[in-house]
């Protein structure tokens, strides 16, 4: 089951758009549509854009189309999370004449059960077979891999797809990741799913992005994430810590190691010591 969405509904680019993605992450149109390119253009993607639901944390608006990515992410300098991420690299694919399907999955579905399905949105690509696509987990995989079960290794982490309950697949992390894993089929789409839930995570209480600052970025030989207060530095050789101590220092590292022009970084700070000052208690 492929499904390009027509312009019309938010869900690909435009042919400028498209242009303007390119520009923003350093590749031409591919000569070819094949694995080749496809790896190529899933590494500039992770490399020039930054995992980041700092609109789900402090409470701004954000919608779950790709046209909207694009202008959050292309036009303003921002990341975004797996609905954003993945929304974009999807539609930009489609856009290119790749053969794409937006899968509806679930984070954590084996701790969470069913009602994690809609948490996630990860791609389909048909090429000479089907690939995974996956540009929303944040701290996985750099290219994308055959859809077929078994062990990988991409960059010194390893990586699996096996088989889960009622049917699903279920990507595992590696040993770092903070998502652990999260299941999906080949063929299951439901924006609806996708969308209740992305409603979800960005107003609930309960919610772990409404109460966790969460950024993330791949490097050449691993990636840095900062959560809340903690910035780690993760490759497959190990990880380093540092804590975050003023606001001015947050605001640097959003500029200097994530690429983000964030809106009152000051205002981010606050909500940092707050949620801190919160669980202290």
């Amino acid at each position: 089951m492929t499904h390009v969405p027509s312009n019309e509904d938010g869900m690909t680019l435009t042919a400028a758009q498209l242009e303007a993605y390119l520009v923003r992450i350093g590749m031409k149109h591919p000569d070819c549509l094949d694995i080749r390119s496809l790896s190529q253009l899933h590494r500039a993607h992770l490399m020039n854009f930054t995992w980041e639901a700092l609109d789900a944390f402090m409470g701004w608006p954000s919608a779950i189309s790709p046209t909207a990515a694009f202008a959050k992410m292309v036009e303003g300098r921002r990341g975004g999370w797996c609905y954003e991420m993945n929304g974009l690299f999807g539609a930009a694919l489609a856009a290119l004449g790749f053969r794409v399907t937006r899968l509806c999955g679930g984070v954590e579905r084996e701790k969470l059960g069913d009602i994690a399905i809609g948490n996630h949105l990860t791609l389909r690509v048909d090429l000479d077979r089907p690939y995974l696509a996956e540009v929303g987990v944040a701290d996985a995989i750099v290219e994308p891999v055959p859809l077929a079960l078994g062990p990988f290794s991409q960059r010194g982490f390893d990586f699996s797809i096996m088989p889960a309950d009622g049917g699903w697949l279920r990507f595992n992390n590696h040993a770092h990741g903070i998502a652990k894993s999260f299941d999906f089929r080949p063929d299951h789409s439901d924006e609806a799913a996708m969308a209740a839930t992305q409603g979800w995570l960005m107003q609930d209480p309960g919610s772990p992005f409404t109460n966790a600052l969460a950024v993330l970025r791949h490097t050449a030989d691993g990636y840095v994430a900062l959560q809340n207060d903690r910035l780690r530095r993760v490759s497959a050789e190990g990880l380093s810590e540092q804590r975050i101590t003023s606001a001015d220092q947050l605001a640097d590292i959003f500029n200097s190691v994530f690429d983000l022009d964030v809106p009152r970084p000051g205002r981010v700070w606050e909500r940092v010591q707050a949620i801190g000052r919160d669980r202290a208690a």
